[in-house]
């Protein structure tokens, strides 16, 4: 996303995703392909299982190491997405680095076998700054389709707009 700045400069925005990774990889990759947005690298199976099997420092350099440079984290949401241990350290991890955070709800984008899944919890719900809880403060979007592409068409249009909100929303705390 190009970024004007003061001396007729163009920047790109670049962005974190956090996601469920075995639930949610093919989804997460309809998002992350739409490419108005540089995102963090994918890897491959073996490699995240190469960096989960290293332990919890391996795990937390690696997640610093995706998001250094980056101006927003986007959680994709998907049905197990809330709670899980390494999307909070994320949430937790690019709030306290400054950066916008967002989610959008995946649910409706199909899988590898073109299935839709069931909407899952907010995860900004059990995260708080101070004694607000984060949901109210970071903004989830729910594409309002019910059709996989419309729901990817919904995500391409909005994506930028929703990572500038995002960051405007960080820099407001």
């Amino acid at each position: 996303m190009p970024v004007q700045t003061g001396m007729s400069r163009t920047l790109t925005r670049k962005a974190f995703y956090s996601f469920h990774y075995l639930a949610d990889s093919w989804r997460a990759s309809k998002v992350r392909n739409i490419g108005v947005v540089e995102g963090n690298q994918s890897v491959s199976d073996n490699e995240w299982e190469s960096i989960t099997k290293s332990g919890s420092k391996a795990i937390e350099k690696w997640i610093a190491d995706q998001m250094y440079g980056k101006s927003c984290v986007i959680v994709l949401i998907g049905a197990q997405t809330a709670g899980r241990k390494w999307i909070q350290y994320e949430i937790e991890k690019g709030w306290n680095d400054g950066n916008g955070v967002f989610g959008i709800h995946i649910h409706r984008l199909t899988d590898q076998l073109g299935l839709p899944s069931t909407k899952g919890t907010n995860p900004f719900s059990s995260l708080y700054l101070g004694n607000i809880p984060l949901s109210n403060i970071v903004q989830v979007y729910d594409p309002p389709y019910m059709k996989s592409a419309d729901v990817r068409n919904h995500i391409a249009a909005n994506l930028e707009d929703w990572v500038e909100k995002a960051i405007v929303t960080r820099n407001s705390y």
